[in-house]
């Protein structure tokens, strides 16, 4: 039997003895605990440092050197078992990783199974945000499954005595001359392996189940009903939870008449500190006794309201700070030439200010936790992006040890950057140590819009000139407030100078799905129309003539393709355009709009997409069609609308999404890159869908410079 010798400072594996595991990186107590907890097999780690942003300008990325980790199991059923601390969100990674571990372990798809997001068995993660899934967990499991086969390689030429050379990995099993074979199970049965990576995993030409359309893992039991989402979670004993809140923001409790609620049967009142809530054996009578609660609330503080707020972002904002206010991270200036000089000399100069509101999120699971106490430590079942930051927040919530919290990630409805935090899993928590009980929370949808974050609304102020031959010589661009993600202009523009100004905001606000990347495209694209149309030049020619990246080049030439481009001359239709670049790929859209008697109407969009080698194309559609359709209606209809200290329209019923009716047909079109690493998908098609119909209006007359794009 080979055996592993454990010690604090190193791990020894005593043959074969090119596997040295040796990993100073890795969270030693965890791989320890989860290695004794497996019991044997083989098991590979895998750890790349994360210190940095990967992209320019993508103000989320962690600022602390970190650890993106991932490891394989394979016990002696042949079971292969991938840990991540990454989460299933409806992004379908669960799928994309499962093809990738197949792949380069040679194993059939049905084999792999994923450990995800759970706190007290997977590794270390920053959180599933950004796009990076894709771009740094693959690659990642991808070389531990291609170090685990050639570890099962060296078992089974060391157990067969023959040239390791002769042998190969297929179907789950090493084979051998003579029709000799072994299945990966019986490798590894008895044993204790541990391993470093040490392979490469391998190029797009060696690609079996990647890049072919593998189906959903459980997708039956998706549309069946039969999966299992965080408000599923059940546990012995489980009660509801309900919590107070005030009426508007900044209001506190003056007094609490709480006899009613205390009276009814089977009705817990939690008083903690500024929590006040109910908790009952159902959610119907935990909400009754809600309503029984009589508190006064003192009066809201002046606030800015959704029409005044864009005054109140230019006036508090500051640049150049670190903090700034609630508005997050500002920064210096990017600053390249003379721009002061490069303004002066321009032959024309075009100013206009765009105005981004507050949007809500609307995840179709919204926020849910249950808590679960036993013996000073508590179990979490919720739904975050950041599984170990939420872990924190508990933590420090309740002045415990991390390793006395534990949270466990089940798949959840969408996030889109809205479920980065653990406020349902700190109320849960504290209702459930308070009752004696395990507690469910379920935010209602008013909860949600009102108590949740939103993407930050801002001002984008953008100055730019051109010279006698109509090219763009300097480009001013200050956003306030929504952010400096994507802020960088693609375009070849010698004199620029670029700022993001964090500004005082009035409503919680935070991640969403691209960041402020949608914001400034959005102002960028349609400055870059407005001047085309001003000069009197075709649009897309005009983008090309300051277009390098061939990459951008050719999202937008196959865009103008697709869409037939140029055909805004037919009466009554217009055409538009816009194109990006985010978290590494890039994006052109089209859009085709006809004029109505009360407004104008979206006919067709076209979406050419590129994020370097496809791993699931069907994947990859649906990513692509879902940030098409929340990106319409983040340009049509959303708007969080709010005055004192209230959201005056936040229901289902008065907030507005993308409705059957409202969808036009969307042709996607992919280009496959096997020649580049693949990158990440989820937010960057959302990035150019409002200004493709912004300037598809334009042809119209002039158009608001604000989003949610004005009828006209």
């Amino acid at each position: 039997m080979t055996d592993i010798h454990i010690d604090p400072e190193r791990y020894e594996l005593t043959e074969p003895a090119r596997y040295v595991f040796d990993l100073p990186e890795v969270d030693r107590r965890q791989f320890l605990r989860i290695f004794s907890v497996l019991g044997g097999g083989l098991v590979v780690a895998a750890s790349m440092r994360a210190s940095a942003p990967l992209y320019a300008g993508d103000e989320q990325a962690p600022q602390d050197a970190s650890e993106v980790q991932a490891w394989i199991h394979i016990d002696e059923r042949g079971q292969v078992t991938a840990f991540t601390g990454k989460v299933e969100i409806g992004q379908n990674i669960r799928t994309s990783l499962s093809q990738v571990v197949a792949d380069e372990l040679r194993a059939p798809l049905a084999s792999i199974a994923f450990v995800m997001g759970d706190t007290d068995l997977t590794p270390f993660d920053q959180g599933t945000f950004g796009s990076r899934t894709t771009p740094a967990m693959a690659p990642l499991v991808a070389r531990a499954a291609a170090t685990a086969r050639e570890m099962l390689i060296d078992r089974a030429a060391a157990a067969w005595q023959v040239d390791r050379a002769t042998l190969r990995a297929a179907d789950g099993r090493i084979a051998g001359a003579g029709g000799r074979s072994a299945a990966y199970g019986e490798l590894t049965k008895g044993q204790r392996l541990a391993g470093r990576v040490t392979a490469s995993p391998a190029e797009r030409k060696g690609w079996v189940l990647r890049g072919t359309a593998v189906k959903k893992i459980d997708g039956r039991g998706v549309v069946t009903g039969r999966h299992t989402f965080t408000p599923d979670v059940t546990r012995p004993d489980l009660m509801a939870g309900c919590i107070a809140r005030p009426p508007a923001y900044g209001a506190k409790p003056r007094a609490v008449d709480d006899s009613r609620a205390r009276v009814m049967p089977g009705v817990t009142v939690v008083r903690d500190g500024d929590l006040i809530g109910v908790v009952a054996a159902n959610e119907r009578l935990a909400r009754q006794a809600l309503v029984a609660l009589q508190i006064d609330w003192s009066p809201a503080p002046a606030q800015p309201s959704s029409k005044t707020v864009f005054d109140h972002l230019k006036r508090t904002a500051a640049e150049g700070t670190a903090g700034g206010g609630r508005g997050g991270r500002g920064g210096a200036p990017r600053v390249a030439g003379d721009v002061v000089r490069a303004r002066a000399e321009a032959a024309r100069v075009f100013e206009a200010s765009y105005r981004i509101p507050y949007i809500a999120h609307v995840p179709l699971e919204p926020r849910t936790a249950v808590a679960e106490w036993t013996d000073g430590r508590v179990t979490v079942w919720t739904g975050t992006q950041r599984p170990f930051g939420v872990r924190t927040e508990v933590a420090n919530a309740f002045g415990l040890a991390e390793d006395r919290v534990r949270v466990i990630v089940p798949d959840f409805g969408s996030g889109y950057g809205g479920k980065h935090t653990g406020e349902q899993a700190i109320e849960a928590a504290r209702l459930a140590r308070a009752a004696g009980r395990p507690v469910k929370v379920v935010y209602g949808r008013d909860e949600e819009f009102s108590w949740g974050y939103c993407r930050p609304a801002g001002v984008i102020d953008i100055a730019a000139g051109v010279d006698r031959d109509g090219r763009l010589t300097f480009w001013e661009f200050d956003n306030y407030n929504s952010g400096a993600s994507g802020l960088p202009t693609p375009y070849a523009i010698p004199n620029q100078r670029q700022a993001f100004r964090a500004s005082d905001s009035p409503l919680r606000q935070g991640s969403y799905r691209g960041l402020a990347a949608t914001a400034n495209h959005y102002a960028r694209e349609m400055h870059m129309d407005a001047i085309a149309r001003a000069l009197e030049v075709d649009p897309v020619t005009f983008r090309l003539t300051h277009l390098e990246n061939a990459r951008m080049r050719a999202v937008l030439e196959a865009a103008a393709k697709h869409s037939g481009w140029p055909k805004s001359s037919a009466a009554g239709r217009g055409l538009g355009i816009a194109c990006g670049t985010e978290k590494g790929s890039y994006v052109a859209t089209a859009a085709e709009v006809s004029k109505t008697a009360d407004g104008f109407h979206v006919d067709r969009l076209v979406v050419v997409f590129e994020c370097g080698a496809v791993v699931n194309p069907d994947g990859l559609h649906n990513q692509v069609e879902g940030a098409v359709v929340q990106g319409l209606g983040g340009a049509l209809f959303e708007a969080v609308e709010f005055a004192d200290g209230k959201i005056l329209n936040g229901t289902m019923a008065r907030y507005r999404v993308p409705r059957f009716k409202d969808m036009p047909p969307i042709e996607i079109v992919l280009l496959d890159r096997p020649d580049l690493p693949s990158a990440g998908a989820g937010e960057t098609p959302i990035v150019c869908v409002a200004p493709a119909i912004g300037t598809a209006v334009r042809a119209f007359g002039p158009v608001d410079q604000a989003l949610p794009i004005r009828l006209l």
